[in-house]
């Protein structure tokens, strides 16, 4: 869309139609986001998940980490919410969430950045102007170390 000669992205730059995927397809998400402590804490009491890996200093203190662990669905939240823009931003419905691995711990402070890969395209063999699109999403930190992976399906439509 051109407005006062301004470029303004519209909505059919966010997420991609169905023929815009293809096996092997690498997106890179970026901003990354910097997990706060009040980041972990809300989320962990909002979802009344009160496990104290999540939320005790102190009882973290004597654990194998030392201190308090990001709470494990913030990170995934994050990973997959990171990649909408780039991928399912215009899908119908999201399928299946599976193959959810914690690669390894996250804490306060760390950054937290995104990366997807197209495995499978499968046009609907009972809707024609739609099909189905399967990812792996992983989380990466700071120092480049995989800490989610997971793979998810989702609906989208075909360019009319």
């Amino acid at each position: 869309m051109l407005e006062n000669n301004l470029i303004i992205d519209s909505k059919d730059s966010f997420g991609g139609w169905f023929e815009d995927f293809h096996v092997g397809q690498v997106f890179k998400h970026w901003p990354g986001k910097t997990i706060t402590e009040m980041d972990n804490h809300l989320f962990s009491l909002i979802t009344m998940n009160d496990n104290p890996l999540h939320t005790d200093e102190n009882y973290m203190s004597n654990h194998q980490h030392g201190k308090i662990l990001v709470n494990g669905l913030l990170v995934m939240s994050l990973v997959v919410g990171m990649s909408v823009r780039q991928t399912s931003g215009k899908a119908i419905a999201n399928l299946v969430y599976e193959k959810v691995t914690h690669d390894g711990p996250t804490f306060h402070g760390d950054t937290i950045y995104g990366v997807s890969e197209v495995l499978d395209v499968v046009p609907s063999r009972s809707k024609p102007d739609r099909g189905i699109v399967c990812l792996e999403s992983r989380g990466i930190n700071q120092r480049g170390e995989k800490i989610l992976s997971l793979e998810r399906k989702f609906l989208v439509k075909r360019r009319s």
